[in-house]
Parts: C-alpha cells; structure tokens; sequence
C-alpha cells in the first residue's frame, strides 16, 4: 500500500508575527514530499519512523472524539504491518516535516473528514486548523495547524489572523526571471519548541513587543501584501527591513555561522536573508533581485530555488 504523497511547505512570510496575529503566507513546496508505506518483500520497514507512528496512535486516541474520529481498525491493522512514513522532508528545517505527517494519517484514517474537493468554507478550514494543530501538538508541544493544513490542501494559505484563514493564488513564476526565493541550508537541525519559548519570553519585555508591534508586524504584513500584488519594489524595500529587524532582535534564531552572511546581504543588497519557520537552524529564506549575483556572494553554500519571478 502507498498513500498519496504530502508535501512540504515554507512560510514566506508570517514567522513570529503570526503568533501575535500578524498577517503570513505559506506556500506548499513540492521538491520534498512524504508518504505512508506498508513494507512488501521489495522494501525493508523503516523502524524509527515506524516506532514514531506507534507512539503518535496512542497519542491521537487521547484527542476529543466531538472534534476528529479515525477509524482504528484500519490503521492498527496497517501498524501491524510496520506501516512507516517514507519522506524526504528534512527534520527540524523548518518546512513541515510532521505536518506531512499529520495530513497523511488524516487523509488516510480521520472519518467524515473534510476534503480538499469540497467547497471550503471559512469555516471548514478553520476546523481543519484546529484539528491539525491538536494533531501536530503531539510533536511540537504547541501547534498553529497551519503547516498540516497547507500539506493537506496543497495550496497556498493566506493567513489574514488566527480566525481567518484562506486558500489564495500568487502570482505565476516567470522561469527565466532573474529574481528568487530561495532556501539556504544552515547544515545543523533547528528545534521550534525553545526558539518559540526564547520568543515568549522576550514578548515580556516592553521595547521587544513594541518593535514587534510597530515594525515587524508592519513590514512583514507590507511583505504578504507586495508578495501578492506582484510589487516587487515595495516588496525588496520592505524586506530589507524585516531582515535588518531580525538580525537586531532575533540574534538567538540565527545560527553563529550565518550572522556575518546575514549582515553582508543587508549592507550589498545582493540579497536578503529571513527566518524560515522558527529558525536555530534548519533553511534559511533569501530573497534576491538576481539570483546569479547571490549565488556567487554565497559561494560555497547550498542553495535552493522556490520560487523564480
């Protein structure tokens, strides 16, 4: 048996802000995807992920029956059989790794489950949300929902605040720009649950949550709407400002090894770095008008396209 495949995703833009109830954009990323396998003579069990699997069923039995319901003979019975999840999403990067996961097992065991080919209502995704993120609780302690949802739909999500969500379109990629989003891998894995706590904390102070408020909630919400309408101007200006923003006030997030790179990017405008998801580690989202010149100034790293304009 071979499930559907589940992909990754990456949030443009929304990192921390969407805590406090700024505006983010996530999109799916199809180069890495997930799905659940039941071992035949051909293939051999993989056990970690397996044993993963085993410890997330006892968990979901513990969830409200009003909210989700799964059909339990059925995904025992492939337990039984050493089902895995076979994915090539990177742990700890940042981009939805146990999300796939989640929107698999739903897709694959949750009855009367809401489907992508239904008329989603506010409402219905707003549900969605909300068992995903009880769902996905089980691996992060605390869980927006959101990057199951986007697996699960695999369609970009804009999110307007915690209340209102939507699937929405982005502008088309232009294959022969110069311009690109791209990923840049840090080499080490990123845990979300302490960098989510070092945030929290620094919430408590009053300069930390006043710049949150007044300057990088109000870029990065000027970053989603740029992003959507295509102006590219506003978008690189604003962008530079949420870049500077982290390098100042989110020093932690960023690994050692990258704060000098961080710098050079806002002080030659070859490109711009920002967090991808909670960040410690994992990708590392650029943001370049020419991405050859970027290459070169990041000679020696590697980089990945997301997104060509």
């Amino acid at each position: 048996m071979k499930g559907p495949l589940f992909f990754a995703k990456i949030l443009l833009f929304g990192e921390y802000g969407i805590i406090k109830d700024s505006r983010g954009l996530s999109i799916p990323y199809n180069f890495y995807r997930g799905a659940l396998k039941i071992p035949n003579a051909e293939t051999q069990p993989n056990e970690d992920s397996h044993q993963k699997l085993l410890a997330f069923a006892d968990y979901l039995k513990t969830l409200d029956a009003s909210l989700v319901v799964f059909d339990w003979n059925q995904l025992e019975a492939d337990l039984d059989r050493k089902m895995y999840f076979d994915s090539s999403i990177p742990q700890g990067y940042g981009v939805g790794s146990s999300g796939a996961l989640v929107a698999a097992i739903y897709d694959q065991y949750a009855q009367n489950k809401i489907t992508v080919l239904e008329n989603l209502t506010k409402e219905k995704l707003q549900l969605l949300k909300t068992i995903f993120a009880q769902m996905e609780s089980f691996f992060h302690g605390k869980s927006s929902g959101l990057d199951p949802l986007n697996s699960y739909l695999s369609l970009p999500i804009l999110i307007n605040s915690k209340e209102h969500i939507e699937t929405t379109g982005i502008p088309s990629q232009h294959s022969t720009g110069k311009g690109a989003v791209f990923l840049l891998d840090s080499g080490m894995t990123g845990e979300t649950a302490p960098m989510v706590s070092i945030f929290m904390e620094n919430m408590k102070q009053e300069a930390f949550s006043t710049m949150m408020r007044e300057q990088f909630i109000k870029h990065s919400d000027a970053c989603v709407e740029d992003f959507l309408k295509g102006n590219m101007g506003s978008l690189f200006s604003n962008i530079k400002s949420l870049s500077s923003l982290v390098l100042k006030n989110f020093e932690p997030m960023i690994p050692d090894a990258f704060h000098t790179v961080w710098k050079n990017g806002i002080e030659t405008n070859e490109y711009y770095l920002k967090l991808c998801g909670s960040g410690g580690g994992g990708f590392i989202l650029g943001f370049t008008r020419d991405f050859d010149k970027a290459k070169k100034a990041l000679k020696g790293f590697p980089l990945e396209v997301v997104y060509h304009f």
